[in-house]
């Protein structure tokens, strides 16, 4: 028995609800918690549809690209960037998700939300490579807002910083990237001169 086209959409509308249950480490501005994966998600659509009037690209491509790029999270898992991971583990899990989630859908729109999760992974459009962008620069900016957050929970270093987040920026956005590194180094000699 064969499912409803509508039946197939609201299947995958709930299930994808289970994003808000995926706490990432990246705090609030405000400290009082840390976001969660669907937060985080919003938050970057925003972040494209603010900045990208500056840049050479499909704003609403890359909206699509940032609402679909964590939805794999669900069933694998936030991966932090300052975290120790198996990077083959990571992404099969990733992979196994995309089918089980994108799946739920309509065969065509399955296709067209699946190959968008694939065009953010591979960072070669544009468009792709500027949310990809957005995807380091909005962490980037919470940490500075918090006083390090994750940087110092975990002892990150400026020089690490950079290498984490700085060649993924720049590619994006060469643009965003100065105002980043700028960012950084005031929030690094801040730390520094308050011990």
């Amino acid at each position: 028995m064969s499912k409803d086209r509508l039946t197939e959409q609201l299947a995958f509308l709930a299930e994808i609800d289970g994003l808000k249950t995926v706490v990432r480490q990246s705090p609030l501005a405000d400290r009082s918690r840390r976001e969660n994966s669907a937060e985080h998600s919003w938050h970057l659509a925003m972040f494209a549809l603010v900045l990208a009037d500056d840049e050479a690209v499909d704003t609403a491509r890359v909206i699509k690209l940032l609402l679909v790029h964590d939805i794999v999270e669900i069933d694998a898992g936030d991966a932090p960037i300052h975290g120790n991971h198996d990077s083959g583990g990571v992404a099969a899990r990733e992979h196994a998700a995309a089918e089980r989630l994108f799946g739920l859908l309509p065969d065509d729109q399955a296709l067209r939300l699946k190959a968008l999760w694939h065009e953010f992974e591979a960072a070669e459009t544009p468009e792709a490579r500027f949310a990809k962008a957005l995807d380091r620069l909005q962490p980037l900016l919470l940490n500075t807002l918090t006083g390090g957050g994750t940087w110092t929970e975990n002892g990150v270093l400026e020089q690490q910083v950079h290498e984490r987040y700085g060649p993924t920026i720049e590619r994006g956005s060469p643009a965003l990237w100065q105002r980043a590194r700028a960012l950084v180094k005031q929030h690094f000699h801040q730390t520094s001169r308050d011990e």
